[in-house]
């Protein structure tokens, strides 16, 4: 009884047996973290991949009677009247 007094706990242990493995918390805590890693990367690199390849988008065309709104606001008539 009184030599268990002396007796290192294992977590203090530091010739301790290293074929006890990993804390399973940490296993999970670097497999999704890791995994989050792989997707940020992964996305970053297909947009700027898209950003080289792709053409620019097209605007919408502007209605007839919209630009004769925007050209009478600016003062310039209308084609025809």
């Amino acid at each position: 009884m009184a030599d268990d007094f002396h007796k290192v706990p294992p977590s203090f242990d530091l010739a301790g047996n290293a074929s006890k493995g990993f804390n399973p918390a940490l296993i999970v805590l670097l497999l999704v973290g890791g995994l989050l890693l792989v997707f940020l990367v992964g996305n970053y690199a297909l947009y700027i991949y898209a950003q080289k390849t792709l053409p620019p988008r097209k605007k919408k065309p502007i209605s007839k009677k919209k630009m004769k709104k925007e050209r009478l606001k600016h003062g310039v008539s209308a084609p025809g009247e």
